[in-house]
């Protein structure tokens, strides 16, 4: 597969196999993915990676943030218990959660450069296991900005941020392609060497 089929036949995944991604290509993905560009050579993308027995701990932290934002109010018992039952055996069927976070910069220009640079990384992520048979999804959930959830899994929210949950595995199924907007309406080209002469 070239880089255009990479790009142009990934998919989010939101439906997997159970089997996990072995440990070694999961590895050489994060590994490749590295390349991204990165400014001043930051490289400030780190991986807290949750599977196997990993992703109890990782599912009652998101259940216990669920709670504190108020997701399940207004339910009644039962029907809470199922809704709580519901996301926990839907965490737990996925492979691998990938939690992508950064050091926290005073500077904010630089903080916009690692942040944009961590993005960078992540779309090489999902490109290289498209490549290799994977599916992931990128997702920016709730959770991720629960000061309370970064605690739970031993981040200091005041020194890191949560960018994303990449959910990882083997498709199981693949959706067909969106629409997307062609750049031509989004495209606005300034060429003074343009002008007509008056």
């Amino acid at each position: 597969m070239d880089l255009m089929e990479a790009i142009t036949q990934r998919r989010s995944i939101h439906e997997y196999k159970p089997e996990n991604v072995e440990g070694d290509l999961l590895e050489e993905i994060f590994n490749l993915a590295t390349l991204a560009p990165t400014h001043r050579m930051k490289q400030a993308w780190n991986i807290l990676l949750y599977q196997a027995d990993g992703k109890e701990d990782y599912s009652k932290a998101v259940l216990d943030s669920y709670h504190r934002k108020g997701f399940f109010t207004g339910y009644e018992l039962e029907k809470r218990e199922q809704l709580e039952e519901g996301i926990r055996e839907f965490l737990l069927h996925i492979p691998h959660h990938a939690l992508i976070y950064m050091e926290r910069d005073e500077d904010e220009r630089k903080y916009e450069e690692d942040y944009a640079s961590v993005c960078a990384y992540i779309q090489n992520v999902q490109l290289l296991a498209w490549e290799a048979g994977v599916g992931v999804l990128w997702t920016t959930s709730p959770y991720l900005h629960d000061p309370q959830f970064s605690w739970d899994i031993g981040l200091d929210p005041s020194k890191f941020k949560l960018v994303s949950v990449l959910q990882i595995g083997y498709p199981k199924r693949i959706p067909n392609p969106k629409k997307r907007t062609p750049i031509k309406s989004k495209l606005k080209v300034i060429d003074t060497s343009q002008k007509a002469d008056v």
